[in-house]
């Protein structure tokens, strides 16, 4: 699907969601360190434990009033609760507002994506779908590469004013969803529209999550997705210790008696860079050459990468054998991360496809909060222990995908929502 036949609002939100994220990069990876060192690194560790609570809240919340009232009120207002917190943040003269602010932001860019992923999938046939989804990951990766480079300068120096201009820019993408994007709420979800109260909506979200939670095929891709991701997001959890503590000071290359030398940290900079700029270069590619595969390979193809990269980085020291691992495990997170939203999207009942995309996040939720056992873990068990533990979960998940690809059998579009019931 070339970019020039997208409908106007995937190109309007292409845009405005890659310049937000950039920015998002540039104050979200100093936001620990800012209050860590405002109130402390304890009181830092728990407050920073709330807000993927009221993400995994507003994604839910957000993906069923996407199903109900549309995708563009929904948008609207994720995108307008986080201009308003924003600004808020960038008044605040105390810490406690701030971190109140910080939620906010959380909380809006959780109401707003499922209605976003959901709008993708309504305009998008199944068959381009993943392409789309990873042209909106390059554009967001492109940011993750920029931002935290940039941001370690304007959070630190300029800080008030960089977060003027993410209300701004905010504020003029709020604009432009307001005037610019269209409705795209299915047919099928229509009928559910009248006069109820916010009661009624409440329960009837509830029930209709009470129905998703039920699916044996959808528990599965949770739990699945899961252990898929605790192996994932190593890269800035075990893989961070293990680099800075075991991994010692060396040369990147020697020429003629000069060499070039990096520390441990500069190392990990190095691996992390790797790894953001594979994902900018090799996710829309690597998303056309897997075109024709089906789902279930690529996500055990997925895992297997990430496990066996992530275990091998325990086997050696060498710095080019690092980022030879790096390469290993980032094609694994690479071919997944389109194929989740496409093969959700395709999964979903039209009239429950913001619910499903809402439910959806509990993986990512759920992952972010079992991930770090492996740091705690690693002070009882020596590194090849923990790459062991690692390895496990990659397993489990491939064992997982197979059983889930046993009971659901992927089948043209038109198939697929009929033997689910309606929410």
């Amino acid at each position: 699907m070339q970019f020039r036949n997208w409908d106007n609002n995937l190109k309007v939100r292409l845009l405005g969601e890659a310049l937000f994220n950039m920015l998002f990069w540039m104050y979200f990876p100093f936001i620990t360190v800012y209050f860590s060192g405002a109130l402390g690194s304890h009181v830092a560790g728990m407050l920073m434990a709330v807000p993927p609570i009221f993400s995994m809240i507003g994604s839910m919340v957000g993906g069923g009033l996407a199903d109900r009232l549309g995708r563009r009120p929904i948008m609207l207002l994720g995108a307008s609760l986080q201009t308003a917190m924003f600004a808020l943040f960038a008044m605040s003269s105390s810490y406690w507002l701030d971190y109140a602010a910080f939620i906010g932001i959380g909380l809006g860019g959780a109401i707003y994506r499922p209605a976003s992923a959901a709008m993708v999938a309504d305009l998008t046939p199944k068959e381009e779908r993943r392409q789309v989804f990873a042209t909106f990951t390059t554009a967001n990766n492109i940011g993750a590469v920029l931002g935290p480079g940039l941001g370690a300068v304007f959070f630190f120096h300029y800080r008030h004013e960089l977060l003027w201009t993410c209300t701004v820019i905010l504020l003029v993408y709020a604009f432009a969803i307001f005037f610019m994007i269209h409705e795209t709420k299915p047919e099928s979800a229509k009928t559910k529209e009248g006069s109820v109260t916010v009661a009624h909506m409440l329960r009837d979200q509830w029930n209709g999550y009470g129905i998703i939670f039920r699916d044996k095929v959808f528990l599965l891709y949770i739990l699945a997705g899961i252990f898929s991701l605790v192996t994932i997001m190593q890269l800035d959890l075990y893989l961070a210790v293990y680099v800075t503590d075991y991994v010692p000071s060396q040369s990147l290359f020697a020429w003629n008696g000069v060499s070039f030398k990096l520390t441990s940290t500069e190392i990990l900079g190095w691996v992390l860079g790797l790894n953001g700029l594979m994902f900018v270069l090799f996710v829309l590619p690597i998303t056309k050459w897997l075109r024709h595969w089906k789902d279930r390979n690529i996500f055990i193809l997925s895992s297997l990468l990430a496990g066996v990269g992530t275990f091998a980085l325990g086997l050696g020291t060498n710095i080019w054998f690092l980022f030879g691992c790096t390469i290993v495990f980032t094609f694994g997170e690479i071919v997944r991360s389109p194929v989740t939203q496409s093969f959700i999207s395709h999964y979903a009942p039209e009239h429950a496809r913001g619910q499903y995309m809402g439910a959806d996040n509990l993986q990512y939720t759920i992952g972010r909060f079992l991930a770090p056992m492996t740091v705690f873990l690693s002070t009882w068990i020596p590194p090849m222990g923990v790459f062991s533990v690692i390895l496990l979960c990659a397993f489990i998940s491939i064992l997982l995908y197979i059983r889930l690809f046993k009971i659901f059998v992927e089948r043209p579009d038109a198939a697929v929502s009929s033997d689910r019931p309606a929410s």
